[in-house]
């Protein structure tokens, strides 16, 4: 790789907060901030688990694990806490954590309602405010603080699968992320989202038959499913020098399902 190209991608030097960082997705987007050369913090709830995936991905550099029940604003808080006294600054939050829940309309329950809202906007958007401090210290008008939020296309599709919940947290976070876009430029913090389509993950587990990976590749114009690659590229270009001119977009990654041809 060029030098040129290297001063593009890099991320030497960063910090960055990724929720959800052990598993699926979340652990896709750890894997390629750490081969950037980014320092990478994990939280999830599962002490277990999340210190687990942190110590094997320490083989790509510096990984430790913070876990964490997000759904509650007392962890948030000190998990920030937490953050600062690492010493290291924060210069990326990754907010991928997330739930899901399915049922019909008619017995869609208020706890299926809760929980999701709760953990897939109201909890991003209460992390994004605790970590304001640091990443407000990290960031300059050339290369500000990036935070990204992880939407999907259940956002902008109108097949519900009777995830209600979950299609309407979606639509949420993509929305706050163009409000906060706008609110946080001018303190050197850029505000993206990404709306990923369908990747291997244990939310999406019970799609994984042979029936339902065709399903899913059906969907999708490109005819294929989420790969990690897919995932890295994106999110090296929106948290490297070659992003730092963007804020209040959601990129699909979704081989074109977001346009609803499958439908």
């Amino acid at each position: 790789m060029s030098d040129y190209l290297e001063s593009l991608f890099s991320l030497n030097g960063k910090t960055a907060l990724v929720t959800g960082g052990g598993k699926g997705i979340g652990r896709m987007i750890a894997e390629s901030l750490l081969q950037a050369g980014a320092r990478v913090y994990i939280s999830s709830r599962s002490a277990e688990d999340c210190e687990a995936a942190a110590a094997e991905m320490a083989a790509l550099g510096d990984c430790r694990a913070y876990p964490y029940d997000l759904s509650q604003l007392n962890n948030i808080e000190a998990l920030a806490g937490e953050i600062e006294a690492a010493g290291q600054g924060l210069h990326i939050l990754v907010n991928n954590s997330g739930a899901t829940w399915g049922a019909p309309l008619d017995e869609f329950p208020e706890a299926g309602w809760d929980k999701v809202m709760n953990l897939n906007v109201k909890s991003p958007f209460f992390l994004i405010q605790k970590l304001l401090p640091l990443l407000r210290a990290a960031g300059t008008q050339e290369d500000p603080a990036r935070v990204i939020n992880i939407s999907s296309v259940a956002a902008t599709m109108a097949g519900s699968q009777s995830a209600y919940s979950y299609m309407a947290s979606k639509a949420a976070i993509s929305h706050l992320t163009r409000g906060l876009a706008v609110d946080l430029a001018k303190q050197h913090i850029a505000v993206n989202s990404i709306a990923p389509g369908f990747f291997p993950s244990k939310m999406t587990s019970h799609m994984t038959t042979d029936e339902g990976l065709a399903f899913m590749r059906s969907l999708a114009p490109m005819g294929r499913i989420g790969e990690p690659q897919d995932i890295a590229g994106v999110m090296l270009l929106l948290c490297g020098a070659a992003g730092s001119f963007m804020t209040g977009a959601t990129i699909p990654i979704a081989g074109g399902m977001d346009l609803g041809a499958g439908y």
